[in-house]
């Protein structure tokens, strides 16, 4: 069946999108604005919901209304309010996060990553990754506070084996939604120049392109996943040859999407980068302080595994 796509955009609210082997376009438009789908869109297919954060920055709160630019908008409070209602609807949505939820506001002051770790954990996270700001108070601290997580943490190109940090992180992962096998793995961005050695110890930075195409290979190769995530931390673009999610989708040939962080860039809709196989893989980003939630939603034909992918962007507060 040849590739179709559909794209509809609303500011900061998104699109939708009938991406690769995709066949049919599905959506009611609510009263609000937002696409409504069933948990189910008809017989045959199955949707697989993903929610996503990045660069939150321990803003548990809304911006104050006395704010210039942000007035009474964002909080991880209203996101996880947000998430609650959804997993009424679909239980077995995903909810991920691609670093630097420490940082940023007073309570870390006081008290570190514990409370972001534990909010994170009450909000039901299926997994996250770790950002350049998590080594702010050194790889004691991180483990402390990630000793916390009801989740798993992942980190597929950072070797922390002689470090307090051994055994913390994990290099990929794998959950199976709705008989979907879904592989995660995760890429960090260079700490040199942005995290002292005080603060990551021994810490080994591998190549992100590199460590990307071997998990990738693994995943889709050896673990038969019908789709590959990676939780990045590279940044989205840069106008230098820094490694970003952007080039880092040129690169690949099984990773579906990329989920990014570290450049707190607002994304208007999810984009669809051309692989180094010509295949199409889409990237997010949702700015930074909660005051985004990324939403994508994905349709799978049950015996062929082909994806109908509508995904769209929300605004907090």
């Amino acid at each position: 069946m040849p590739k179709v796509k559909y794209y509809r955009h609303q500011p900061m609210e998104g699109f939708i999108m009938l991406n690769r082997r995709s066949f049919l376009k599905v959506a009611a438009v609510t009263s609000a604005g937002l696409y409504a789908f069933p948990s189910k869109a008809f017989n045959g297919f199955e949707k697989l919901t993903i929610l996503h954060t990045n660069d939150m920055h321990c803003h548990f709160e809304p911006f104050s209304e006395n704010d210039a630019k942000f007035a009474g908008r964002g909080g991880m409070n209203r996101i996880s309010a947000y998430v609650k209602q959804l997993r009424k609807i679909d239980p077995e949505l995903l909810l991920l996060d691609c670093g630097d939820y420490f940082q940023g506001t007073p309570y870390y002051n006081f008290f570190k990553g514990e409370v972001a770790i534990k909010l994170m954990s009450e909000m039901g996270y299926d997994a996250v990754t770790i950002g350049n700001h998590e080594f702010d108070s050194g790889l004691e601290a991180l483990k402390k506070a990630l000793g916390f997580a009801s989740f798993p943490v992942l980190s597929s190109n950072y070797d922390f084996s002689k470090t307090v940090m051994d055994g913390v992180t994990q290099k990929n992962l794998i959950i199976e939604k709705k008989g979907i096998r879904i592989g995660f793995y995760a890429i960090g961005i260079e700490l040199q120049g942005l995290v002292g050695k005080t603060l990551s110890g021994a810490t080994e930075y591998h190549n992100p392109i590199d460590i990307a195409l071997e998990q990738e290979e693994y995943l889709r190769n050896n673990q038969q996943c019908d789709m590959i995530i990676c939780l990045s931390h590279l940044g989205y673009k840069y106008d230098t040859p820094k490694t970003s999610d952007l080039t880092l989708a040129k690169s690949t040939h099984f990773t579906d999407v990329i989920l990014g962080g570290h450049t707190h860039t607002f994304l208007e809709a999810p984009v669809e980068i051309l692989n180094a196989d010509k295949q199409s893989v889409v990237i997010n980003q949702v700015g930074w302080a909660a005051l985004m939630l990324g939403q994508l939603e994905f349709y799978f034909e049950q015996k062929k595994k082909t994806i109908l992918d509508l995904s769209k962007n929300k605004r907090v507060g």
